[in-house]
C-alpha cells in the first residue's frame, strides 16, 4: 500500500539529508536502501512513475501495511490523492533503468 506525505512535511530534511519537496519524484520507505530508484504502478489504474527512494517512514507505517510515501506530485501522477492510499506494484531499477525511463 501506497500513501503520500502530509503538507507539514514540506521542507524538512530527508533521511538522506536532502530537503524535502512535494513537487520532486521521491519517496519515503523503509523497504529499500536510500537513494534506491523504483517504479510503481497503481494497481487499480495501471499507471506508472519512476521516484528514488530519499526518506525513511515512521515505523507506525509499516504496521499498518504501508511500504510507500510518496510526494504529493507522485501520489497526483498515480492518481491516489483522492483515495489517500492505493495498492501498489513496487520494483527496483537499476540507475540505468531509471534514466532510460523503463
Amino acid at each position: 500500500m501506497a500513501t503520500y506525505y502530509a503538507n507539514q512535511f514540506e521542507g524538512n530534511l530527508t533521511a538522506t539529508g536532502e530537503v524535502f519537496h512535494h513537487s520532486d519524484l521521491t519517496a519515503a520507505s523503509n523497504m529499500f536502501a536510500l537513494n534506491t530508484w523504483v517504479k510503481v504502478t497503481n494497481i487499480l489504474t495501471g499507471k506508472s512513475i519512476i521516484v528514488r527512494i530519499n526518506d525513511r517512514m515512521h515505523p507506525r507505517m509499516n504496521e499498518k501495511g504501508r511500504v510507500l510515501d510518496l510526494t504529493l506530485t507522485g501520489a497526483k501522477q498515480l492518481k491516489i490523492v483522492n483515495r489517500g492510499i492505493a495498492k501498489v506494484k513496487i520494483e527496483p531499477l537499476t540507475a540505468n533503468q531509471a534514466t532510460a525511463g523503463n
